[in-house]
């Protein structure tokens, strides 16, 4: 048997209630930042679920307008197709002509990758690479911005354009002349229109 000394066990005592104090400390930071980390990954999937829910309500609101103006306009129901509509112009001569376009909410600026999504899609979906948009994965990019309720501005990006700049996304104030730019729209697959007419806006040097 070990025997100390009272000076000793005294002072063991003494610590007992700086050692409880640090304990407490110690439990409430570990509860606290469990408790943060399981809220914050539920707000997590909360904004990934609206994110999820607000593309797919902004690719319906874009094919209708798109649908009202050209007639010929169609969602593409293939969840990991690297585009969402489909638009269908007709020739002078008669012969058709499809337009492949993808639908991206922009807020501040427009993202040019795709292959992930937001919300509880990111879960299920395996073996999808991102990759960012060009002329092989789709015509256009179009970039659904909300004004308000009921107003949105609808920014069209020809993937010719995006193979020109060479960046995964771009700011709307630096492509404000392709707000609702149905012509640009138009000529999205004509190379001379499209680079003749950003150099034209500033967008291309």
């Amino acid at each position: 048997m070990i025997y100390h000394s009272p000076s000793v066990v005294n002072r063991f005592l003494g610590l007992l209630p700086r050692l409880d104090l640090q304990s407490a400390v110690l439990n409430y930071t570990i509860s606290t930042k469990v408790s943060w980390q399981v809220n914050w990954m539920a707000d997590s999937d909360k904004r990934g679920l609206q994110a999820s829910v607000d593309g797919f309500a902004h690719e319906h609101i874009v094919a209708g307008i798109l649908m009202k103006r050209y007639q010929n306009v169609s969602l593409v129901d293939l969840p990991l197709s690297p585009y969402d509509i489909i638009i269908v112009f007709k020739d002078p001569d008669g012969k058709e002509s499809i337009l492949r376009a993808q639908v991206k909410t922009a807020k501040r600026g427009i993202s040019f990758t795709g292959g992930t999504r937001g919300g509880v899609d990111r879960k299920y979906i395996s073996g999808v690479k991102e990759y960012k948009q060009s002329t092989k994965t789709s015509d256009v990019v179009i970039g659904f911005h909300p004004r308000g309720e009921d107003s949105f501005d609808l920014y069209f990006v020809p993937t010719i354009l995006i193979e020109q700049l060479g960046q995964k996304s771009i700011s709307l104030q630096k492509i404000q002349k392709l707000k609702n730019n149905y012509e640009m729209l138009e000529n999205c697959k004509n190379e001379d229109y499209v680079l003749s007419a950003c150099k034209k806006y500033g967008i291309l040097r």
